[in-house]
């Protein structure tokens, strides 16, 4: 405070300082209120991790307050049901998105669109019935993706497009029956594949994912069980065991719908031919075209069973021709050591062979004998 006999530059001098500290101090709550943003309500905030915590607490909606500088948001364990397509806009720090036990049946396509830097989505435990291709377009950085548990029948081709970076994936416990590899193959770094606990359908269309399947697990790739729902010859049957002879009848199909659609369509065929018509008097009667109706051959698939049997069959001979092999050379061996053994006797009571003395002494006794 001043004395009351200050001076007036003194005083100005005083409210110039006031002034500059009113000022600083208004510079400093603004930077701390952003470096240290408010938590949204009821959620759990690590400002050292940067982490926000809204796990379990029924919520239906995403809250709005997020933090912009957030890398973690925990939303398990809520009421989830539907998600607007700006619920994680301006997002773009976040790393990890965890939406698991909710009851998500759909996503829009552009809601992780600014989720550029996001390296794992959990979306485990939904009702998502089905899939935007372009809805993990825009994070290329995604390592972990963990869609099990869902009512998924099928995925879009194209939906793993462009995410080079992805190492886990979880499929399990879906409606899944079939698979494209098309869909898979821009996965190359791919190293863990959970697809378990789907109904596959062992047919025509899984036998590419089959194949993928074996380069995936040539490569070293890392992938769990998946059994055979039908048909009912493999059913429970891991699908790499079964072998290729069974997909055999799929190429002919291949070739029987090829050659089918390259059939020039004719005049229609009716199983009661027209008579013909009574040619003029005077003229030479023209050549009708066949109107008979062509007998198609149906198409016989190789029976599952028939093919099983043949492997059976094959191995039950192959068996018998190795336990043959077994027993003859079993034989051989102790005829061998039989008749040295005989050899070795016959030595020991016969003189040697080719002994002049032996020989006239036993013509002697033959003489004598006679």
């Amino acid at each position: 405070m001043l004395a009351p006999g200050s001076s007036p530059e003194q005083r100005g001098r005083l409210a110039l300082q006031w002034r500059q500290v009113s000022w600083i101090t208004c510079w400093i709550a603004l930077y701390a209120v952003e470096a240290f943003p408010t938590c949204p309500f009821s959620c759990k905030c690590d400002s050292r991790t940067l982490e926000v915590d809204c796990s379990g607490l029924g919520l239906t909606t995403v809250p709005p307050d997020v933090p912009a500088a957030t890398r973690t948001l925990l939303l398990l364990n809520n009421k989830l049901s539907a998600l607007p397509s700006w619920a994680f806009a301006n997002l773009s720090s976040l790393q990890r998105l965890d939406l698991s036990n909710n009851f998500l049946d759909q996503l829009p396509h552009s809601i992780f669109g600014d989720l550029t830097n996001l390296t794992e989505l959990q979306l485990r435990n939904n009702s998502i019935r089905t899939l935007d291709r372009d809805l993990l377009r825009h994070s290329p950085l995604l390592r972990h993706l963990d869609l099990s548990i869902n009512g998924l029948a099928q995925l879009p081709p194209g939906l793993f497009d462009g995410l080079l970076a992805l190492r886990s994936l979880s499929l399990r416990s879906n409606r899944l029956q079939n698979l494209d590899r098309l869909t898979f193959e821009p996965l190359a770094n791919l190293q863990l594949l959970q697809v378990g606990d789907n109904p596959w359908e062992c047919d025509c269309n899984l036998r590419d994912f089959k194949h993928w399947m074996e380069w995936f697990s040539y490569r070293g790739g890392r992938l769990d069980q998946l059994a055979c729902t039908l048909p009912k010859e493999l059913r429970g049957k891991d699908m790499r065991m079964v072998p290729m002879e069974m997909f055999n009848y799929c190429s002919q199909l291949e070739d029987e719908n090829s050659s089918a659609g390259l059939d020039i369509p004719g005049p229609p065929c009716t199983k009661a031919s027209p008579e013909p018509a009574k040619p003029k008097p005077g003229a030479e009667p023209e050549p009708e075209p066949s109107t008979a109706c062509p007998q198609k051959q149906r198409h016989r698939p190789a029976s599952v069973r028939r093919a099983m049997g043949t492997v059976i069959i094959a191995g039950v001979v192959c068996g018998i021709v190795c336990i043959m092999m077994v027993v003859a050379a079993a034989y051989g061996c102790i005829y061998a050591s039989l008749m040295a053994k005989y050899h070795r006797e016959l030595k020991k009571r016969q003189p040697l062979m080719g002994d002049p003395e032996g020989e006239h002494e036993d013509q002697k006794q033959i003489s004598s004998v006679a």
